[in-house]
């Protein structure tokens, strides 16, 4: 009996020390994730999100060739979609018909204007051949007055001088009217020009138009990306400000974190943030805060709640907070908006 007391006395200390171990191990680790919270601010509710650029018809056409494939890497300038260019082609030979037109009438009012200005100086010579001819009628008429006074010729030749210097002071007097008859029609003819000249600038734009609603119906990609999400196919007609593919920028990649609003005491902007992403658990990346939004997500949404309807219930707020991806390896070309993440931010 004596012997069976000390394995007796073994057997109770074995759970003592084992309670005893099991409880020193939870306090090691309750201690250890209490200084480590105390230090870091952890969220799962995250994901990576990134510039999406939709590809827009600026021009209504059928689609005549697509120059890409699903999922397919371009580059920005590439030509991703022709449509059909045929009626804008057309509408940019006659804009250009148009302006020809219009030059050709402005050539004819210009050599009016020419015409009209040549009359002017034949008006202003038939004005001094008129007068020369006044002034020797003038003194062909004292002449032939002092020989009727001295009886020297008959009263007809008398006559006949008197007739021919009244015959060229009327003809002055329309030699002279014609001369503001044909300066006003060289103004005439001038605003002419310039009435017709006025809209040349406005067949010029209408070929501009034409050429740039002609430069539409070839589409190329906005940025570097993957084009996703294509929307059209050959044939089908597209209206102007119809979506046909999007462009995912890989290049602009980036973190939304939504903490909760009881998180942001000690969150501050170019804190380091270690980042797990989900579908590749065993690697991290590097990054910092960047900025703050506006407000939370709940604020953002279609029907915001509205705490003033009586049904009030005190829920802790999600802020979205966006974090700049610093690691630069291969390993960020793998990501794609809408992944989820996990995000460790280091407060201290």
């Amino acid at each position: 009996m004596n012997e069976n007391q000390p394995k007796r006395k073994g057997k109770k200390l074995i759970f003592p020390i084992i309670l005893a171990l099991v409880l020193i191990g939870a306090l090691a680790f309750t201690a250890k994730e209490y200084f480590y919270y105390q230090s870091h601010e952890v969220t799962d509710d995250a994901q990576i999100d990134g510039d999406i650029s939709p590809v827009i018809a600026r021009a209504s056409g059928y689609v005549r060739e697509i120059r890409f494939t699903d999922n397919q890497f371009v580059h920005a300038g590439d030509t991703l979609v022709v449509l059909d260019d045929r009626d804008y082609r057309i509408k940019l030979q006659q804009a250009e018909a148009g302006l020809s037109s219009v030059r050709q009438s402005v050539d004819v009012s210009q050599g009016q204007v020419t015409e009209a200005r040549s009359g002017v100086g034949t008006a202003e010579a038939n004005v001094e051949a008129a007068k020369v001819r006044v002034n020797k009628a003038n003194l062909d008429f004292e002449r032939y007055q002092n020989l009727y006074n001295d009886k020297a010729i008959t009263k007809a030749q008398y006559d006949d001088a008197k007739a021919e210097k009244d015959e060229a002071d009327a003809a002055l007097k329309v030699a002279q009217s014609q001369v503001p008859v044909q300066t006003r029609r060289v103004s005439t003819n001038e605003r002419q020009v310039g009435a017709t000249a006025s809209n040349l600038a406005s067949r010029q734009a209408d070929i501009d138009f034409a050429k740039l609603q002609l430069s539409y119906t070839v589409i190329t990609a906005p940025t570097d990306g993957i084009a996703s999400k294509r929307l059209i196919q050959v044939g089908q007609l597209v209206q102007a400000g119809q979506t046909m593919v999007a462009i995912v920028n890989t290049k602009s990649m980036y973190i939304t974190a939504n903490f909760k609003e009881t998180q942001l005491e000690h969150l501050h902007i170019g804190e380091k943030v270690d980042i797990t992403v989900d579908a590749y658990g065993d690697k991290t990346m590097q990054g910092a805060v960047e900025s703050f939004s506006g407000s939370t997500g709940a604020k953002m949404s279609l029907l915001p709640p509205d705490n003033a309807t009586g049904n009030f219930v005190k829920v802790v707020q999600r802020l979205p907070v966006r974090i700049k991806i610093e690691t630069d390896s291969s390993f960020t070309n793998l990501l794609r908006p809408g992944m989820s993440v996990s995000v460790v931010v280091h407060t201290k």
